[in-house]
């Protein structure tokens, strides 16, 4: 019987939720993800997890933090004044907000605090520091 390799491409249907059971993001109601393994498409304990499945084998793990998006770097919060806003926003805390970086990729940001005349935002990953229960069924082994 195929197993998962390396650098198979997969699909494979996932429901992921927190450690308090809330679902933050499932393929069940559309098509299975479909992903070549080694690309760095996906977040490294989800890969290794793949790794020697078989068609139509289901399970349920825990990936660590470290292996998903890593711990909270206080580094990635800054403060910026509510004057750099746009004038039409009126930040709230866990508000979401995107940003332009140089290359003119998007980041994505939060707002972690309101200040009266600054705001901190967040640029961490929105999972960052916390662990990731995943349930997985491979579909197939496409190549």
């Amino acid at each position: 019987m195929s197993t998962v390799k390396e650098t198979s491409t997969v699909r494979v249907h996932y429901t992921g939720k927190l450690n308090n059971g809330q679902v933050f993001d499932s393929s069940l109601e559309r098509d299975p993800l479909e992903v070549t393994l080694g690309q760095g498409a996906l977040i490294p304990g989800f890969e290794k997890e793949l790794i020697n499945m078989t068609v139509n084998e289901k399970k349920t793990v825990t990936i660590a933090k470290e292996d998903a998006y890593g711990e909270i770097r206080k580094e990635l919060f800054q403060e910026i004044k509510k004057t750099e806003l746009p004038q039409e926003i009126e930040p709230q805390v866990g508000m979401g907000l995107v940003a332009q970086n140089e290359d003119g990729s998007e980041r994505q940001l939060r707002v972690a605090e309101v200040l009266e005349d600054h705001i901190v935002i967040d640029a961490n990953h929105p999972l960052a520091g916390q662990d990731l229960i995943f349930d997985l069924e491979l579909v197939e082994i496409k190549a």
